[in-house]
């Protein structure tokens, strides 16, 4: 199998593997010394961050080994060492899990195994000579597989499972709103309030605290003699007190945002007065907003990435069970057929009080994390002369950079609801704001889970390797993450292009005739999802070398094209239609993106960003993408011009298109030695097979 990077630099450096007759040995990585001896960022146990992590770790099959020499942070955990663990070829391929990839294993037949190829992704410290020390006795279990996987690996898992779980109880969150008030203008309402704490918070400073500070908590975290706890409450401080400010001052000034994020809105006096209610009960929520991530950022920099990506899910389960209410108090919207002129107060007060108690306990929810981790909350009004404005300068370029990419977003929900109030007087429902935005949460997914939960994990690495000077090193965790997630990414861009519509019809069927809708502007979104990954990631190249200027440049250029072509659709295409030109037009602008980052990158990095090696996996998994869409829009369009776009003929599509586009996928990419492909089945299969 071979695992990222395939010892790529080791090769090109002349570099062989020990122990092959004739060849001389290598000299020793200065990465690979004292690999587990001393890092602070993995020295917390994963499975303590998050309770069902906890209750799922077999202990029993599992138990810890005592440490081999003390540990400059604390009491190390099993999962420090180094793990052996070998696995029975099958049929000629040797498939290797995830607990092998961070070992050292010998082979089945005792002879050594190669060096661990993985074993770069875990440098945190410079070179040291260290005296070995003697390892303690393996714990023999009989029949399972011991030791536990260390590092980005087990981080990456542990975000991944609780993104799904959020991603999950989202969709159950969409599709209780769309039983409730369906998808009409009276959801678009929602939708406009509802997004408006998320800008503005972004606006003021969310974008910031993402992009620049978790760099600076890391360095804190590192050079600090507490451990950057001081500058975290000083932080933690600062934006506590800003964001209370603002959110006083926005919740007054509700009637001009509504203004202006949709005129065609406010140009009717009962959606604008029920749109500002709605907003008034959702613009406190940035300020919960704000605290949640400033704690998720500093358990992150503390190496506890699953309590930001499980404490959403109480969010989503707390909003579900409001618009619940709302069902079992006023009825479902295929009853009631509510709009903006016959909901009640108490109805808008229902659904506002509930959106903002649902982010209230998704903040809340971070504390007993923080406990655990043994980080002390306490207010710091010392802010001069700690780095801050260091941070602030940096964050600069970070504001314009939202700043335009709000402005995009604004043009775009000025033409989307425009167009949805068009489409809705001709009976087509769900061609505004409302499907746009559930098409978009649906299409994200695949993103939020692979590559968000990667470079979340990768991104401290890279700042340090940034902060280093080693661009090779900083090439090619880029290069990695663009790999390994297109495994995932690109197939799920071309599922949602074949199999968008029966998706949409089966989750929103409660809605009536706007899941029809939604499922167009899905598969218009389709493609797009590749260039908005690989625009994600390469990004965070720019990050780690605090350069927030770029990003700004790139992101303005995204927001024109967006803009302009959400302005072109509008004018141009028939209303039901505007917004799937728009979907389209949303993933055009970050292909453009993509193409001005990519060039600016390589050469911040010398020249080099691997780009014939990932070139050369995309175009291999298009190739393997292609016929499988094809066969799978065929079986779809066949079920769908049979049966028709009800619940249970939409399921039927969905199940035999699913089926016959992952079997010619995996087909065609096993012919076509997709490698990473190759080492993700690799993985899955070594842990099934435990």
């Amino acid at each position: 199998m071979n695992a990222p990077y395939d010892g790529e630099r080791e090769r090109d450096a002349g570099e062989r593997f020990p122990g092959q007759p004739g060849q001389q040995a290598a000299a020793p990585d200065p990465y690979l010394q004292d690999t587990y001896a001393r890092d602070p960022y993995q020295r917390q146990d994963p499975t303590m961050q998050d309770p069902v992590g906890e209750a799922l770790y077999d202990r029993t099959a599992h138990p810890p080994q005592p440490p081999a020499q003390p540990h400059a942070y604390g009491p190390p955990y099993a999962h420090q060492e180094p793990y052996r663990m070998p696995y029975a070829d099958d049929a000629g391929t040797r498939y290797v899990g995830v607990d092998e990839l961070v070992s050292h294993a010998p082979n089945d037949d005792g002879t050594p195994a190669r060096p661990d190829e993985y074993a770069h992704l875990f440098r945190d410290e410079p070179a040291q000579t260290v005296t070995a020390e003697p390892e303690p006795p393996a714990v023999p279990v009989a029949g399972k597989s011991g030791g536990r996987a260390g590092g980005i690996l087990k981080s990456s898992a542990l975000m991944a499972a609780g993104t799904l779980v959020s991603r999950v109880t989202g969709f159950l969150r969409t599709l209780v709103m769309a039983a409730a008030i369906g998808v009409g203008t009276l959801n678009d309402g929602y939708q406009v309030a509802n997004t408006l704490p998320t800008m503005i918070y972004i606006l003021v400073g969310g974008g910031a605290l993402n992009a620049v500070f978790i760099p600076q908590l890391v360095r804190a975290m590192k050079n600090d003699e507490d451990g950057g706890e001081a500058y975290a409450n000083r932080l933690l401080t600062l934006v506590v007190v800003g964001l209370a400010a603002v959110t006083a001052v926005c919740v007054v000034a509700a009637p001009v945002f509504i203004r202006v994020m949709s005129p065609s809105m406010a140009s009717d006096p009962v959606r604008f007065e029920v749109a500002v209610a709605f907003a008034r009960y959702c613009i406190p929520t940035m300020f919960f907003m704000g605290v949640h991530v400033v704690l998720g950022q500093i358990l992150n920099a503390r190496g506890r990435f699953g309590a930001m990506m499980w404490t959403p899910v109480l969010n989503n389960i707390v909003i579900i069970a409001t618009f619940g209410a709302f069902i079992w108090a006023f009825g479902s919207f295929t009853d009631t057929h509510v709009s903006s002129g016959t909901i009640t107060p108490d109805g808008v007060r229902l659904l506002g009080l509930g959106t903002l108690l649902g982010l209230t306990v998704q903040a809340l929810a971070m504390l007993p994390y923080l406990r655990d981790a043994g980080f002390r909350i306490r207010p710091r009004f010392d802010w001069r002369g700690h780095g801050l404005g260091h941070a602030a300068k940096l964050a600069k370029w970070t504001f314009f950079f939202v700043l335009a990419n709000q402005v995009g977003m604004i043009v775009l929900t000025q033409f989307a609801t425009a167009a949805g109030a068009a489409a809705e007087k001709a009976h087509h429902e769900g061609a505004g704001i409302t499907g746009f935005n559930y098409a978009l949460l649906l299409w994200q997914m695949p993103q939020a889970i692979i590559t968000v939960s990667v470079m979340t994990a990768v991104l401290p690495r890279i700042s340090r390797a940034a902060a280093d000077g080693d661009a090779a090193a900083v090439r090619d965790d880029l290069s990695y993450g663009l790999r390994t997630s297109g495994v995932a990414i690109v197939p799920a861009a071309f599922a949602f292009l074949a199999l968008g519509l029966p998706m949409a019809t089966l989750l929103y069927s409660s809605s009536g005739s706007g899941a029809l809708n939604i499922g167009y502007i899905l598969m218009a979104f389709g493609l797009g999802l590749i260039p908005f990954s690989v625009q994600y990631i390469v990004l965070r190249g720019f990050y780690a070398y605090e350069d927030t200027r770029t990003p700004f440049y790139n992101t303005v250029i995204v927001a024109a094209c967006n803009a302009v072509a959400a302005a072109v659709c509008y004018f141009v295409l028939p209303a039901r239609w505007a917004v799937v030109g728009m979907a389209a037009g949303y993933g055009l602008a970050y292909a453009i993106g993509v193409g001005v980052a990519v060039k600016r990158l390589r050469t911040r990095l010398g020249g080099d960003l691997d780009g014939k090696r990932v070139v050369r996996t995309y175009a291999r998994l298009f190739g393997a993408c292609i016929p499988a869409a094809a066969g799978a829009g065929a079986v779809v369009y066949g079920v769908s011009h049979s049966l028709g776009h009800g619940a249970a003929a939409s399921l039927l599509s969905l199940v035999l298109g699913a089926t016959v586009l992952g079997g010619i996928f995996f087909i065609a990419a096993k012919r076509m030695r997709v490698e990473e492909l190759t080492a993700m089945v690799g993985m899955v299969r070594g842990r099934l097979g435990r």
